[in-house]
């Protein structure tokens, strides 16, 4: 993890005089920092150090996973892989800008990144179809990277299988799901509708009235943060270096060496690298400009409530089954014999994490009506920042200098997504450190 290693491995490939096979296989880049330590920088750092690479993770809390990946809806849910560029969405925006406790807020007060990021946003409407499509395809070959390293590391995370069920409570709602359903099953996810007694057959604990609707049986739920520690020491276990409270100051790079500048409580200090991968989430639109550039990132506030089931009649009338309030926009999942997540909502507010009375309300307002039986007198509120890019597509690859990549931006898919894009960017750094046999050859 030396700059003169990294000089010297260059120089040794680049002459091709004398090298031995094991020289020619040596891999260009070998020491590799994760920036981030979240559900994706966790997931990018263990499929790295399954493939050998001497991998640094910088995180700036104490643990893994204590900002977004901390408390969201906990769904792993392909069936969601829908993307939010449709002028429905621009619509609902405008009519629900003064609403306070509408299900997508925009603060009206304009910024110069809120405008470009809409901007683009409405400049990929045209690719709806085929990013709903891309998306679903994606979370559908994720899904057994998960389930593979969570299989393997013996991972307990409150997992459970039981399907997603997709409920509308309008002709009009029902009706765009059927839409939905066509561009998810070209991406190879089958969903069926279902009629409200099926419904109730599925979910027996669910309240109210309802037109109809979707349920995908393969869709599953869990607790994130319970999977990213889990993970994360894992990772550990596969000799991947954790650096927890520190707060990534610089980054840079000459395409050949990363350095790192990064503060903990006393000291700053600059580590060098042969690569570095940035999975910093709505951090890493200023750490990408660092690097010369451009990740269009917008945090979208998304709350949630944990509602502990202190009875064992709040434990009965709670569901198992996973559920998405078309109407609402609210997901729950159970997490264990005695929790109860409902999570949703969009707040486009920039930085900001205040947990806000009236944006909590109508989340256990929503219990209260859908589970009448499940006891909301102790409920955990919580809110983070989903880093959202403006064509709703995560932002996998490499940027501008050769040793830099990005795994960012998945928005609210981050869970569902991210070993699908860690092994996808854990692949392409494996194949750019890897120079061909017949180059030093020749």
């Amino acid at each position: 993890m030396n700059l003169s290693g990294s000089k010297q491995r260059g120089a040794s490939h680049a002459s091709g005089v004398g090298a031995s096979l094991s020289d020619v296989l040596e891999p260009f880049m070998k020491s590799i920092a994760v920036i981030g330590g979240g559900i994706t920088g966790v997931t990018t750092a263990y499929a790295l150090a399954k493939r050998g690479f001497d991998v640094t993770l910088f995180e700036q809390n104490r643990y893994a996973a204590m900002e977004t990946s901390f408390a969201n809806g906990g769904q792993l849910s392909a069936s969601n892989a829908e993307v939010w560029t449709h002028w429905s969405t621009i619509l609902k925006g405008l009519k629900w800008m003064l609403k306070s406790d509408a299900p997508l807020l925009v603060n009206p007060k304009p910024s110069w990144h809120k405008v470009s990021w809409f901007l683009e946003f409405m400049a990929n409407i045209p690719h709806y179809e085929r990013n709903t499509t891309e998306t679903a395809k994606l979370a559908i070959a994720a899904r057994q990277h998960f389930f593979a390293w969570a299989d393997a590391e013996g991972l307990d995370f409150n997992s459970e299988k039981r399907g997603i069920l997709h409920i509308y409570r309008d002709k009009q709602g029902f009706d765009h799901a059927g839409r939905v359903s066509q561009l998810l099953a070209a991406g190879g996810l089958p969903r069926q509708p279902v009629t409200p007694d099926e419904i109730r057959a599925i979910e027996p604990t669910l309240a109210g009235q309802y037109y109809g609707g979707y349920y995908t049986e393969s869709d599953s739920t869990g607790d994130i943060h319970k999977y990213t520690v889990g993970l994360a020491a894992a990772a550990e276990r596969l000799g991947a270096t954790i650096r927890y409270g520190q707060q990534v100051r610089r980054l840079r790079s000459d395409g050949q060496v990363a350095w790192v500048t990064a503060q903990d409580d006393a000291t700053v200090a600059t580590h060098c690298f042969d690569g570095l991968v940035v999975c910093a989430g709505v951090a890493s639109r200023d750490l990408a400009a660092q690097l010369g550039d451009r990740v269009n990132i917008y945090p979208v506030k998304g709350y949630s409530i944990t509602v502990n089931l202190l009875d064992e009649q709040s434990q009965q009338a709670a569901p198992w089954v996973s559920l998405l309030d078309d109407e609402t926009k609210l997901v729950t999942s159970r997490l264990g014999k005695d929790r109860f997540r409902v999570a949703g909502t969009a707040e486009f507010n920039g930085v900001n994490k205040d947990i806000r009375a009236d944006r909590i309300k109508p989340l256990i307002d929503w219990v209260n009506q859908c589970f009448p039986g499940v006891n909301t007198r102790q409920v955990v509120p919580w809110a983070g920042l989903r880093p959202m890019m403006p064509d709703m597509m995560p932002r996998v690859g490499r940027g501008k200098k050769s040793n830099v990549y990005y795994n960012t931006g998945h928005g609210h898919l981050g869970w569902t997504l991210s070993a699908g894009t860690a092994d996808w960017v854990a692949s392409l750094v494996s194949c750019a450190s890897t120079p061909a046999v017949h180059a030093v050859a020749a």
